[in-house]
């Protein structure tokens, strides 16, 4: 056994032990995208990059052996700056999107390309969860909604956008109504104030977390404008009223018919541990709030909606007028992040977003590639788009068309996570235009995507190790290199043995497999 210090931390390791393990022994996570237990160091994607405290020199630490007497840090400015500089030289020849265009359009951030593919194998109550982490009121959206979304959609520059608000309508209608326990009380409650879209999304949200929710309005029912100013005829007042009551059942409180004036709304924030101000446009009434005001509502913070007052929240048209009854839903989610954070005495910052990696628009050569994992088909439109919406074989024709634009990896792609936590710069190195995607989709269970490559070597390594005939290897020299299959042979000849292997190992999502349904459940 050796001794060496680690952050002024003494450690006893056995010899021949890499100071990456070392480090990870005591609990230190040094990030490492080129590392595989299987495998010997390769030191391609210097990440795991320490100092000696002796000299001060930066050394990989997968690839130099702890030595008696060493000292070590493991994280400070320098390392930081280093590590950060690796990540954005691995991104400059990194082309693929994070999160998919639709997704980043649509004002509640939904999981639309998940939607989607569940759509698409017929998995109807299970797109309805996925679509009700974000969205509250689907049924309602898929109707009214002037879908931002399919603006970004990249199936628009192929031919014509994904009908994304239909397909949200028709699982909104003919989806399941998911069966959700909200968490056990937290003993915290929140006052929120007005029933419109933001203030049904914003209870529906807190309750599911354990948040005793009271909504207040002065009409008789709720939905404030979605019931009064949207005719019937675009939005039966039956499916409004069905997505309402799913609101209600999980315990949230509404009381009708409450009109809150300023010595209300004073009492309201002594007997609630928060309120949310969810009012629509503000009145003269709402100006007595004592609440700071801006030109065209209720001074707010745009991440967080925290108000002047730090237990009152403003959401929705409180804050500016907007037609967009999703930006308000949205806006609804969000508020609930930021409540949770104020009750745990935690900085309050709103809903986490992480690093996202995004190449811009298609090209006229990469459609072909895109349209591997789609139909070549175009837009469905369905006989009776005023009520009848899609029939079900019409929406899964038309989920197919979707182009299957994020990464197969977004939840545990090392890259992103490492990118996200040194809070990179995607264009720093940039230099020259981008890479054209390609996908090699012959494997009968996993994709290849070259261009998200880092070139770690870990597929190599593997499909070598196990003694595959043709396996993975590099290709070309220099700046050029690539990783693909020996001779031009096909993938599936490539990976016999070892297909669950590499895509297991692969740090990013340049290999993954193809079905990918996962998802999240509603109430984590």
């Amino acid at each position: 056994m050796i001794k060496l210090k680690i952050n002024n931390k003494e450690i006893q390791v056995e010899e021949g032990t890499s100071v990456m393990k070392a480090a990870q022994q005591m609990g230190i996570d040094v990030p490492n995208l080129c590392w595989h237990d299987e495998l010997e160091h390769f030191t391609s994607c210097m990440l795991c990059l320490v100092k000696d405290k002796s000299n001060g020199k930066l050394f990989p630490s997968c690839s130099i052996k702890a030595a008696d007497g060493m000292e070590i840090i493991s994280d400070d400015d320098e390392i930081t700056e280093a590590r950060q500089t690796a990540l954005e030289l691995l991104l400059s020849e990194h082309v693929g999107d994070c999160e998919a265009p639709c997704q980043l359009g649509c004002p509640a951030h939904m999981n639309i390309p998940l939607m989607d593919r569940l759509i698409a194998a017929g998995k109807f109550d299970e797109s309805l969860e996925v679509v009700k982490r974000d969205i509250a009121l689907p049924a309602v959206l898929g109707r009214i909604c002037p879908a931002p979304c399919e603006g970004a959609c990249h199936r628009k520059t192929v031919d014509e956008a994904v009908s994304i608000c239909l397909l949200k309508r028709f699982v909104g209608d003919e989806g399941k109504e998911p069966e959700i326990k909200p968490a056990e009380s937290n003993g915290k409650k929140v006052a929120v104030i007005g029933a419109g879209p933001a203030g049904l999304a914003a209870a529906y949200y807190l309750q599911l977390k354990g948040v005793q929710v009271t909504l207040f309005d002065k009409a008789e029912k709720a939905g404030g404008q979605l019931r009064t100013a949207v005719p019937e005829e675009r939005l039966p007042r039956e499916a409004l009223d069905k997505e309402i009551e799913a609101i209600l059942k999980t315990g949230v409180e509404f009381r009708g018919g409450a009109t809150i004036d300023s010595e209300k709304f004073q009492s309201l924030k002594k007997e609630y541990d928060a309120l949310i101000v969810a009012t629509g446009a503000v009145s003269e009434e709402n100006e007595k709030f004592n609440l700071k005001m801006a030109a065209k509502g209720i001074n707010a913070d745009r991440s967080t909606y925290q108000t002047s007052v730090e237990n009152v929240f403003a959401i929705g048209n409180a804050l500016r007028s907007s037609k967009l009854a999703v930006r308000s839903v949205g806006q609804g989610k969000e508020v609930a992040f930021s409540v949770l954070q104020y009750f745990n005495k935690q900085e309050v910052k709103g809903e986490p977003r992480m690093f996202n990696s995004r190449f811009g628009k298609l090209v006229n050569e990469e459609f072909s590639e895109y349209l591997k994992e789609s139909v070549n088909t175009k837009r469905h439109f369905p006989e009776d788009i005023d009520w009848g919406g899609f029939s079900a074989e019409e929406a899964i024709e038309e989920a197919k068309r979707c182009l299957r634009c994020d990464c197969r990896a977004i939840d545990d792609c090392k890259l992103r996570v490492y990118s996200d936590q040194y809070h990179v710069d995607q264009r720093r190195f940039k230099t020259s235009e981008r890479r054209k995607i390609t996908k090699l989709n012959t494997h009968s269970t996993l994709i290849y995507e070259p261009q998200k490559c880092i070139k770690c070597g870990i597929c190599v390594r593997l499909t070598e190790k196990y003694g595959e005939r043709f396996g993975f290897t590099y290709i070309g020299r220099g700046f050029d290199v690539e990783v693909g299959v020996p001779f031009s042979e096909d993938i599936q000849k490539a990976l016999t043995e070892t297909a669950m292997k590499v895509t297991e190992g692969c740090p990013t999502g340049a290999i993954e497999l193809k079905g990918n349904l996962k998802q999240t459940t509603l109430g984590t």
